[in-house]
């Protein structure tokens, strides 16, 4: 029987590295504060994959207390949890994520970010879509205060676990 979880992440803008979507720097001028690299749509992403095999969330995982951690690479994380989704007898079957954000854009980057998130995920890139909103200038993401991002993922047993 499929699986499917629901993730959602959200970042201030602040911190001292690139600003990484899906594992891309999109070269905005401006970074994301966080314990990690602080890649808001790669965080949503887990999330999703961990809620659908039901195996907790990223916190529990790899804990912003945890100095472990700290300025940890969000793509090695997320093969870390590809291996627990495969450890579970699960399979991706594909991930639909929405980035929001007032100011920083996407649509250039739409592509390479599929691309990266297909190889994190070891799917093909048919099985991933990337899309993008603002708020329309309501709530945190409309101040442009930071990035939020949810992601949908659908996992399959594995037949070949």
């Amino acid at each position: 029987m499929s699986r499917v979880g629901w993730g959602f992440d959200a970042h201030r803008f602040g911190g001292t590295g690139p600003l990484k979507l899906c594992a891309i720097d999109v070269n905005s001028g401006r970074s994301l504060a966080g314990t990690s690299d602080a890649d808001v749509a790669l965080h949503a992403v887990m999330d999703a994959l961990l809620g659908a095999a039901a195996l907790g969330d990223v916190g529990e995982h790899f804990a912003s207390a945890d100095p472990r951690w700290a300025n940890a690479d969000s793509g090695d994380l997320t093969r870390k949890v590809v291996a627990m989704i495969k450890r579970a007898s699960f399979a991706v079957v594909s991930v639909d994520i929405t980035i929001i954000s007032e100011s920083v854009r996407v649509a250039s980057h739409r592509s390479a970010m599929r691309q990266a998130l297909a190889a994190l995920l070891g799917v093909e890139l048919t099985a991933v879509s990337v899309k993008a909103t603002s708020t329309d200038g309501l709530g945190f993401t409309g101040r442009d205060e930071g990035i939020a991002a949810m992601a949908v993922a659908t996992l399959d047993p594995d037949d070949q676990a």
